[in-house]
């Protein structure tokens, strides 16, 4: 039983650390736009590493997401 609730929660949050990392994304989104318009290299570059990071985060998130469903079909 302990198991099935420590899945459970780390389900939980892996699903609210993805939501968190959707807002990050957007909102570096909008950044990178910013910068681009004021043509800011520096800006770009460092958001540009930031969204990299994300994306990372993102699909490790979701391929420990895929393998926990496999796990359990």
């Amino acid at each position: 039983m302990k198991q099935v609730m420590n899945v459970y929660r780390k389900r939980n949050l892996d699903k609210q650390r993805l939501a968190v990392l959707r807002l990050e994304l957007n909102y570096e989104l909008a950044v990178l736009f910013e910068a681009l318009q004021e043509k800011d290299e520096q800006k770009q570059k460092d958001t540009k590493l930031k969204l990299e990071k994300i994306r990372e985060e993102l699909l490790r998130l979701e391929a420990n997401e895929e393998n926990r469903k496999k796990l359990y079909v």
